[in-house]
């Protein structure tokens, strides 16, 4: 795939289902992305993410891969040969300084945290979902609470706050996830896939035992030995036995990525004269 924008490059903060899925489409779109995550993420739908990068050092996500590169100084290679996202887990500003992103894309989805402020850390800032405003925290907001405004571009204001309860499947919400009880290191043997039964003991965070909420597919899991905070999303179960999602990109991160790449290229078609 070659670059139809070499010179214009994006940085996406977060390997998440959200950045991932962001990421995949400006990268198919042609675009030169990087995405910044943290060196032990607690993500939990791992096989619809690119976070599993971090982990085993490259990973493939709907026919796009991404490749974890821990010096700085194979960032240039790993662009110019355009055959994967690179993934840096080292320090953010230390990458910003080095890549000079034309766009930085904030995806990290951190619901219940206030973000920085990070207009002018690139010549377009970009933030996904509650708690960013349009002009004040980013130059543009993105929508990612569901529904009719799901991925609009907010120019001006804040995106929606936290709303309740998370999409209820086969009359299962908020009780198909499992929350970390306490701080310490997450320890699972299960794998993102499996079948699992209710109150199956599945994982554990310390010696603090951690069940199955819900009979069903294991479709989120954080990658073991990682350690969690205390409320922290460690463990999602899909009712579904037989079609569960558990892989690939889902339909309201595509859409999230789709405004994200519509607002860039509304910014491009406006500096362009």
């Amino acid at each position: 795939m070659n670059r139809t924008k070499p010179d214009l490059r994006i940085l996406v903060r977060g390997a998440n289902d959200v950045g991932s899925a962001v990421a995949h489409r400006l990268f198919t779109a042609g675009y030169s992305v990087v995405i910044h995550e943290m060196p032990q993420p607690t993500t939990t739908r791992r096989r619809m993410s690119f976070s599993d990068a971090v982990f085993e050092g490259r990973v493939s996500l709907d026919g796009i891969e991404a490749q974890l590169i821990k010096r700085l100084y194979l960032l240039r290679g790993a662009l110019v040969s355009d055959c994967c996202i690179p993934v840096f887990i080292k320090d953010f500003y230390q990458l910003l300084n080095t890549l000079h992103p034309t766009i930085l894309v904030d995806a990290r989805m951190r619901k219940h945290l206030q973000p920085e402020v990070q207009r002018g850390l690139a010549e377009l800032t970009i933030g996904l979902g509650p708690n960013f405003v349009a002009g004040e925290t980013t130059d543009i907001a993105i929508e990612t609470s569901r529904g009719k405004s799901l991925g609009q571009i907010i120019e001006h204001g804040a995106a929606i706050p936290l709303r309740g309860e998370p999409l209820e499947i086969d009359g299962h919400a908020r009780d198909r996830y499992v929350y970390a009880p306490i701080a310490g290191t997450f320890h699972t043997s299960f794998q993102i896939g499996d079948s699992v039964i209710q109150s199956q003991e599945i994982a554990s965070v310390d010696s603090t035992p951690l069940l199955a909420p819900i009979t069903g597919i294991l479709r989120g899991l954080t990658h073991d030995s990682v350690p969690v905070t205390s409320k922290t999303k460690i463990i999602e179960v899909d009712p579904r036995i037989h079609n569960a999602q558990t892989s690939g990109i889902a339909e309201r991160p595509a859409r999230i990525a789709e405004g994200v790449l519509t607002a860039i290229q509304n910014w491009e078609a406006k500096h362009a004269h």
